[in-house]
């Protein structure tokens, strides 16, 4: 009951500043039909209670399954049983993701079934198995971070030369979206139990972050080559109607609830049964530490589900309608003022970041606080939304103009930055983009890129996913070059150079 207290006062600090300035909003520059602020306000209510008791899931199921696993996959020390287990994992875990399947299903609409929904989600969850297995190869095999990084990003620059516009944008958002609610924590938790089992501290603490950050360049190779191997190109799309009233109330909770439940059932039953044969075969865990973990997984489940009918029945249609009004508005400046302050608070909400800032501050005993990744990523991905709504004004301004500048000075920094910051800041990216920003804030952007004349809302209104990923990246390792600067001037209690 206190851990649930303590979980719920801070998704509370969290959850509160969206509410409070959609609400302003409603009152000023956009006023929404009553109906819809009041299922807003009780997605709100879902959103807080939802998020609390997944944290707790998290906390007692799907970490500790997932640290388990990664050290007895570690303890074979084979080489092809650490790669075919990271594989099947990686896929497993993928195609279960909310996340995914939001933006799929979004690009599925927006397309008129052009690029289905099933078909995005099977190449991306390829490409993150394909991924999670060579980043636990890095791990045994010590291979550094930043040098694979160089590579995969080399990778992606050269196929981004043969990739259609709409597949960039749609390739770097679905890499952004895969890293949800419960893939993070399942990857972080794989890779601790790896890294775990170094003889050498400080290689341990560095190794644990990261595979998030290789996992996702998964999603992006494997969208990319689907768009050169199927030649889909020269799409358009647009929204299907942007409402901004509406009749029911209960109505969208009740329709969503089915739907979501049953997803996240197909999401977390791989889990459930990996963890039963690893149970039987490997963990031989007692029966009290079994039964909390499937405590832990159905705590998980709940708050996934009334967390995801919050999101999806509450916040994604006021978001739609808040973004289209704003920007039908004759100054301009208040889409970008607004886009700015949403993308600052967003992100505290969003579940996964919550798991991997607790993580940083556990792995770095408390010598990188929390509250100052929370910080350094909310103004990351604030800019992040503001130049994507700035995309959107400016016609000729392209994703490829924000992607490529950006991450060729990310992967410059990482050469320079203490090495445990470089994992920090490229999971981060991947964190950054959860259920809050594939729902409420692409939706605002989709609405606002509907309003624009000139805009394409499969072009423009896709690819903010991909600049909320990339933000994080320069943004936190420019926080690790700050502490390098700080240790450099003594009086700090641990050497940052030694990570």
């Amino acid at each position: 009951m206190n851990a649930l207290v303590s979980k719920l006062k801070e998704v509370l600090y969290a959850v509160l500043p969206i509410t409070v300035i959609v609400l302003i909003l409603n009152f000023t520059l956009s006023p929404l039909d009553s109906s819809f602020m009041i299922r807003f306000v009780i997605g709100a209510v879902l959103i807080i209670i939802g998020l609390s008791i997944f944290l707790i899931g998290v906390d007692i199921g799907i970490t500790p399954i997932g640290q388990s696993m990664g050290a007895t996959i570690a303890k074979s020390n084979k080489l092809w049983i650490v790669m075919i287990a990271g594989l099947l994992l990686g896929f497993f875990i993928s195609i279960a993701e909310p996340d995914l399947h939001i933006l799929a299903g979004q690009v599925d609409s927006v397309t008129s079934g052009l690029i289905t929904k099933s078909s995005l989600v099977v190449v991306v969850s390829i490409g993150i198995g394909v991924l999670i297995a060579t980043g636990l190869v890095r791990i045994v095999y010590n291979i550094p971070l930043y040098k694979l990084l160089t590579v995969l990003y080399l990778i992606i620059f050269v196929l981004a030369l043969f990739t259609s516009p709409e597949f960039l944008a749609i390739s770097f958002d679905a890499s952004g979206a895969t890293t949800g609610a419960l893939t993070v924590p399942f990857i972080l938790a794989l890779a601790l139990g790896v890294s775990m089992l170094k003889k050498d501290s400080k290689a341990s603490e560095k190794d644990s972050f990261g595979l998030v950050a290789i996992a996702s360049t998964g999603a992006i190779i494997f969208v990319m080559m689907m768009n050169i191997i199927s030649k889909t190109d020269k799409m358009t799309g647009s929204l299907e109607q942007v409402e901004t009233t509406s009749t029911s109330i209960i109505g969208p909770f009740i329709q969503k609830l089915p739907i979501i439940s049953q997803e996240i059932i197909v999401a977390l039953v791989p889990i459930l049964l990996v963890f039963l044969v690893f149970q039987k075969i490997s963990f031989k865990m007692s029966k009290k530490a079994v039964r909390k973990i499937l405590i832990g997984l159905l705590f998980t489940f709940i708050g996934l589900v009334l967390f995801l009918v919050g999101v999806n029945a509450g916040f994604m249609d006021v978001g739609s309608a808040v973004g289209y009004n704003i920007a039908s508005l004759d100054n301009k400046a208040y889409v970008m003022i607004v886009a700015f302050v949403l993308g600052i608070v967003t992100i505290l909400a969003e579940p996964a970041v919550h798991v991997l800032t607790h993580q940083i501050e556990d792995v770095t005993s408390g010598y990188v606080k929390r509250n100052v990744v929370m910080g350094t990523l909310s103004i990351g991905v604030g800019l992040a939304v503001l130049l994507s709504i700035i995309r959107i004004l400016i016609p000729d301004l392209q994703l490829w103009h924000y992607l490529l500048p950006g991450y060729v000075i990310a992967i410059a920094l990482s050469y320079f930055v203490p090495k445990l910051f470089v994992g920090i800041a490229f999971d981060s990216g991947g964190v950054a983009s959860g259920p809050m920003t594939a729902t409420f804030i692409l939706a605002f952007v989709q609405g606002a890129a509907e309003a624009i004349d000139g805009a394409n809302v499969l072009i423009d209104g896709f690819g903010m996913i991909a600049m909320v990923a990339m933000t994080p990246l320069i943004a936190l390792q420019i926080l690790g070059l700050v502490f390098k600067l700080k240790s450099k001037k003594g009086g700090v209690e641990r050497d940052v150079e030694s990570f």
